[in-house]
């Protein structure tokens, strides 16, 4: 059985993740009480591992436990999930995926979004991306 590369994560992977994300740190019990239909200590403390094998937490003793830190930022991690989106959905287009959520009534921007994105999209002009 091969293994997953280091980037991608379960679905239940991603919760813990988001939940040390939202705390700075986090202890397995910690962890436990802030996951939906929270898995076995013993589960979360093998998931935790795993998320350390993959590079993804670190972590430190602390009165005899172990607490839970991101290795990497969380703007990083996001940059590569969606990179791996635009890959997999838009052939690697920000333009297309960009067109995608703009289309049809789910965008909903308010005019304030839809300056922001004016004066980055001015921005990316300037620079030359």
């Amino acid at each position: 059985m091969s293994r997953k590369p280091a980037d991608e994560l379960s679905r239940r992977e991603r919760q813990i993740m988001n939940i040390v994300y939202a705390r700075g740190e986090a202890s397995a019990a910690e962890v436990q009480s802030g996951l939906p239909d929270a898995p076995s200590y013993s589960a979360v403390r093998a998931l935790l591992a795993i998320l350390v094998d993959k590079g993804q937490l670190k972590h430190r003793s602390e009165q005899g436990r172990y607490i839970y830190a991101p290795t990497r930022r969380r703007s990083h991690v996001g940059r590569s999930a969606l990179r791996r989106v635009l890959d997999t959905f838009y052939e690697g287009s920000l333009e297309k995926a960009v067109a995608a959520l703009l289309q049809g009534s789910e965008a909903n921007l308010s005019p304030e979004e839809l300056a922001r994105l004016s004066e980055l999209i001015e921005q990316a002009r300037k620079e030359g991306r």
